[in-house]
């Protein structure tokens, strides 16, 4: 298969490896289980950084395009019935998209120009975190704030119609489904993952029997949670003192407790003079998958 590679473009080198790679699959210029150019003869080939070139097989790998085998090199993995049968479709659509610009007497050149422009216009410009519920949804935004530079915007079952339109959007695992009729299949979908119980108590000093702990947050579920996870690691019940920050007077008191338990989104609201621990919802592996992805596409 033979590639074009602008290193003057504003499309990143990578994203134009991983891009024709995909279309060289689903026009099946690339075989099922043909084997790709090692990195280093890719790289040599075309006088680009072999880092590059690691860096776009192992997104294609993520995205399932294609496979490592130990040893042996990256192999164009197999597809189902279902992709085999989305992969004829758009390779019609491709052959018919470029047989009508040929006839009206666009160069190849001008073609490929075209559709690097394009792909630069349409790469996305922040973060859409898709949760049905408002409260969670506002603290997950404020845990991926605190990771990464790029702007993060929450959407709801409600309003995500018209909301993906230069975003990449996040789902907590298993709440998918709430939005899966507006999500195209082939979407750039990250999927998150809740942090466990003993990732979050992991370096946590256990406090004395008679200290007061206090949980705040304006999310329910965070405040079952926590009671959950704290009776279960051997504090009494009774030393737990629990506040629903969406009532008035919440922060009454606080001072007095040995230090509070909250989440993202409130611990920037609790009094000064409080020892803070901010448990957060995301798992630290999905928050390190949110920074690199948006250090590498944004």
């Amino acid at each position: 298969m033979r590639l074009w590679i602008s290193k003057n473009s504003e499309v990143p080198i990578r994203e134009q490896l991983v891009t024709q790679i995909v279309l060289g699959i689903v026009s099946n210029d690339l075989k099922e289980a043909e084997r790709l150019p090692s990195t280093r003869d890719l790289a040599r080939r075309y006088d680009i950084h072999a880092n590059t070139v690691s860096s776009a097989y192992r997104e294609l790998a993520r995205r399932g395009w294609v496979e490592f085998r130990k040893g042996s090199g990256v192999y164009v993995r197999a597809r189902n019935d279902e992709s085999l049968e989305h992969g004829l479709a758009l390779e019609q659509l491709i052959a018919r998209f470029f047989r009508n610009l040929r006839e009206e007497g666009y160069s190849l050149a001008d073609i490929r120009a075209g559709i690097e422009r394009s792909l630069s216009v349409q790469r996305p410009d922040h973060f859409l975190l898709l949760e049905p519920d408002p409260e969670l949804r506002e603290i997950l935004v404020a845990e991926i704030s605190s990771v990464t530079k790029v702007k993060v915007k929450g959407a709801g079952p409600e309003d995500v119609d018209g909301a993906l339109t230069g975003a990449a959007p996040l789902v907590l695992y298993g709440h998918m489904d709430q939005f899966a009729e507006s999500i195209k299949p082939e979407t750039d979908l990250l999927v998150l993952h809740s942090a466990s119980v003993v990732e979050r108590m992991r370096g946590q000093t256990r406090p004395s029997p008679e200290s007061l702990v206090a949980i705040v947050s304006r999310w329910p579920e965070f405040l079952k949670w926590a009671r959950t996870m704290l009776v279960a690691a051997g504090l009494d019940a009774d030393a737990l003192s629990f506040r629903d920050a969406r009532e008035r007077n919440w922060e009454k008191g606080l001072r007095s407790a040995a230090f509070v338990i909250t989440d993202s989104l409130m611990a920037p609201r609790i009094p000064a003079g409080c020892e803070v621990k901010v448990f957060r919802i995301l798992a630290d592996a999905s928050l390190k998958e949110i920074r690199e992805y948006g250090e590498r596409f944004f």
